[in-house]
């Protein structure tokens, strides 16, 4: 069973940077496709970004150019990368993994979540 334990994420200002860590215990994540969805109170779960097994990226119109998804196969840890953060960047993050990868926010495993805020 695929265990995704979250890490990073915090508060930081209009504008700064900041990089989630998604840590795949018991089971390597170089065989899941992964993916990064947030959600704020109210609002259905919304897709990120999305990396395939095979290096495939693809992000939610509202991030891209500014923020990356990556993987390091040695740590085994799936990351984001946020950078020029908005206000509506807030919400709550979660990582996900699935094979093949989900539809929508239909995925397998899923991390625990951390909170990101942004502030004026």
């Amino acid at each position: 069973q695929v265990h995704l334990a979250q890490s990073g994420g915090g508060s930081v200002q209009a504008g700064g940077s900041l990089t989630l860590s998604c840590e795949g215990r018991a089971y390597t994540l170089s065989y899941y496709c992964m993916g990064w969805f947030r959600q704020t109170p109210g609002k259905e779960r919304e897709g990120v970004a999305v990396l395939d097994t095979e290096g495939s990226t693809t992000y939610a119109d509202s991030v891209k150019g500014r923020f990356t998804i990556s993987k390091d196969n040695a740590k085994n840890t799936l990351y984001l990368e946020m950078s020029s953060l908005k206000l509506e960047d807030t919400a709550m993050y979660y990582c996900a993994a699935d094979w093949p990868c989900g539809v929508g926010d239909k995925w397998f495993y899923w991390g625990q979540g951390t909170q990101v805020t942004v502030s004026s």
